[in-house]
């Protein structure tokens, strides 16, 4: 009995413990699905939040960083390499990118190597250095390191498509435990769902984390003519082919010449 006693005080006062305390992110987005028409140029999301301390935690710290990740649907790319060979370029060699995000964009406070140690950084696939984007070698899927010739080419090129973007003042502190973040969408943005990933930072250590989502549609007569072309095929196929046979003879009917 005096064992069984001293069992039940030890899971008691196990049970009565708590892990310490810490922050907690809430955030909201200002819009979670986003159309996309034939008038879209593009939009500016805003990703507000705040810092919360958790149940028990009076006093929040002083300082802050924060790390916003945005990931689009992925998808297998291909990037080629061209050279000049009897004058004329021609591709020598090309990269398969296997499940590589469609859209990318790393958003920040500051610069991310003032955040955490390159180690840290590296685990949590933090920047565009950083992130994992595995390539088909021969038989064998494996990221590369970070300066290959097609990885470089790859995020240079998505880059200048604003598809993949590493910014480090899209993070602002309205106060110091209140932030927004702008979250970029080009015009040729990817439809499709959108992963958001926050992380926040305190003296080089992740102390929280939350995640919300996005979704980016096809609206209107686009929508319409997609759903067409991905369910009724033939039937789309056969109009397509009609139409232009129709416009083609208004075009010769219009500018006949005798």
């Amino acid at each position: 009995m005096r064992r069984l006693a001293l069992t039940f005080l030890v899971v008691l006062m196990a049970s009565s413990i708590k892990p310490a305390a810490a922050e907690r992110l809430v955030v909201s987005l200002s819009n979670h699905r986003v159309p996309v028409t034939s008038s879209f140029t593009g939009e500016d999301l805003v990703l507000f939040g705040t810092i919360e301390p958790d149940a028990g935690k009076t006093a929040l710290r002083s300082a802050y960083d924060l790390v916003v990740t945005v990931t689009g649907p992925r998808h297998t790319l291909r990037t080629r390499r061209k050279e000049r060979v009897l004058g004329i370029w021609v591709n020598v060699d090309s990269r398969e990118f296997v499940r590589a995000p469609s859209y990318l964009s790393i958003l920040s406070n500051r610069p991310v190597s003032d955040i955490a140690h390159q180690d840290v950084l590296r685990r949590l696939q933090i920047g565009l250095d950083n992130f994992l984007l595995p390539q088909r070698i021969g038989a064998d899927i494996a990221d590369t390191v970070r300066d290959d010739p097609f990885r470089v080419a790859f995020v240079r090129l998505e880059t200048q498509h604003g598809l993949y973007r590493e910014s480090s003042t899209a993070v602002t502190f309205l106060t110091p435990t209140v932030f927004r973040a702008a979250i970029p969408l080009p015009a040729d943005v990817p439809t499709g769902n959108y992963a958001i990933d926050v992380k926040l930072f305190a003296g080089g250590a992740m102390v929280a984390g939350t995640n919300s989502a996005l979704e980016v549609i096809k609206a209107g007569f686009e929508q319409y003519v997609a759903e067409a072309a991905r369910d009724y095929g033939l039937f789309y196929g056969f109009v397509t082919a009609l139409m232009a046979l129709v416009i083609g003879w208004i075009g010769s009917v219009v500018f006949r010449r005798d």
